[in-house]
């Protein structure tokens, strides 16, 4: 079968992503490689990973497994809150590693801020340090709110070349793109679907998608991408994995825009996760 070929956005530090990748969240174990695997062969060439999903070891499976060459693709891993400590934080990079027997991660990033902690500056002078040995070849961060953006940036001189964060057309985050891309750092959307809300079941989108001749999760995936941010999606079977990548070859019209940003809801997230109180470790 022939690959979808995908669009790609350059990050502030010269390194390139494709405009959608694959999360892998819970897609763990052989049935994990399967999947992951799967998604290479359709087309996918950034996948986002994380320690705490404890399954960089079978996207590292899925990658030998498929055979393309490691310079095509971008895989990204995060930092847990429990290791935010410098060194510790070291040992982590070089853990997931290990786990995943690669020699470098195109993307690794901070996975919540955990600011009652204190750490999150200590942790992102540990990415730095990551990329300056080689772990890593982009550093980043994900559910980073405008303040801890500003803070790691005075302390440290460097900008994230990624703020990945809940999005999707209920919390649309419309003042933490505008300063993320202010700052030169690439929007990526977690949970671009929705997941465990009624977004798919939308009536207005439903419309859009029926008029587009598009199923509804086509038309908010393009609707990501229009926005300027690079989605997340996961799924598990090969059609439901085509079907996502199929978003380059239609537009939605302003009109269709501004039609879903109807759906904003002022406080919009679907686990109230916001990083200024919630932690994970």
């Amino acid at each position: 079968m022939t690959h979808i070929t995908v669009p790609s956005t350059t990050l502030n530090d010269g390194a390139t992503i494709p405009a959608i990748g694959f999360g892998t969240y819970r897609l763990n174990g052989s049935a994990g490689v399967e999947a992951i695997a799967a998604a290479i062969e359709t087309g996918y060439r950034l996948f986002d990973s994380a320690f705490n999903y404890e399954n960089e070891g079978a996207l590292g499976a899925a990658i030998r497994r498929a055979g393309v060459p490691r310079e095509e693709l971008r895989v990204t891993s995060k930092l847990p809150g429990r290791h935010q400590h410098f060194e510790e934080a070291i040992t982590t990079v070089e853990e997931s590693l290990y786990r995943a027997q690669l020699d470098y991660y195109d993307l690794y990033l901070i996975h919540w801020p955990n600011p009652s902690q204190g750490l999150y500056v200590e942790a992102w002078k540990a990415l730095i340090e990551a990329k300056r040995r080689g772990l890593v070849r982009s550093i980043g961060v994900c559910n980073f709110l405008p303040a801890y953006l500003e803070k790691i940036m005075s302390e440290t001189g460097v900008a994230p070349a990624v703020n990945q964060v809940e999005l999707h057309p209920y919390f649309p985050q419309v003042e933490q793109r505008a300063f993320d891309k202010a700052h030169g750092i690439v929007t990526q959307s977690w949970s671009p679907l929705g997941r465990a809300n009624q977004l798919l079941e939308e009536p207005l989108i439903k419309a859009i998608a029926d008029r587009l001749g598009r199923t509804v999760g086509q038309v908010i995936l393009r609707w990501h991408v229009q926005l300027g941010a690079v989605p997340l999606p996961k799924a598990a079977s090969k059609e439901r994995q085509v079907e996502n990548l199929s978003i380059f070859d239609f537009d939605l019209s302003s009109d269709d825009m501004s039609s879903i940003a109807t759906l904003a809801r002022a406080n919009g997230r679907t686990f109230d996760q916001d990083p200024a109180h919630y932690e994970e470790f």
